[in-house]
């Protein structure tokens, strides 16, 4: 993957190809709803493991019932392959 900053355009028709990601430009961010704390963490984890496999980490906040995922390229100052990459594996694993 190139980790090329996506451009305005770019973004949002990659943001369209996503399952209810928004986007602010710098981030890609995403919700997600569970049942109790348990389910949340085991997402928690189930993500932390893709991201080490994708050597990419997000930010995570999570609760009771809730996960949120922010994704970007820190290093490129903005939203890249690399973190779409990332989102869909996110999803095809919720």
């Amino acid at each position: 993957m190139e980790r090329k900053i996506l451009g305005k355009d770019e973004l949002k028709v990659a943001v369209a190809g996503l399952n209810r990601w928004a986007t602010d430009g710098t981030w890609l961010k995403k919700r997600y709803e569970f049942s109790n704390f348990a389910e949340a963490l085991a997402f928690v984890n189930r993500v932390g493991g893709l991201a080490e496999k994708a050597d990419h980490h997000p930010d995570i906040t999570f609760g009771w019932g809730y996960v949120e995922i922010l994704l970007t390229t820190h290093d490129r100052g903005g939203v890249t392959d690399v973190d779409l990459a990332l989102a869909y594996d996110i999803d095809e694993n919720h």
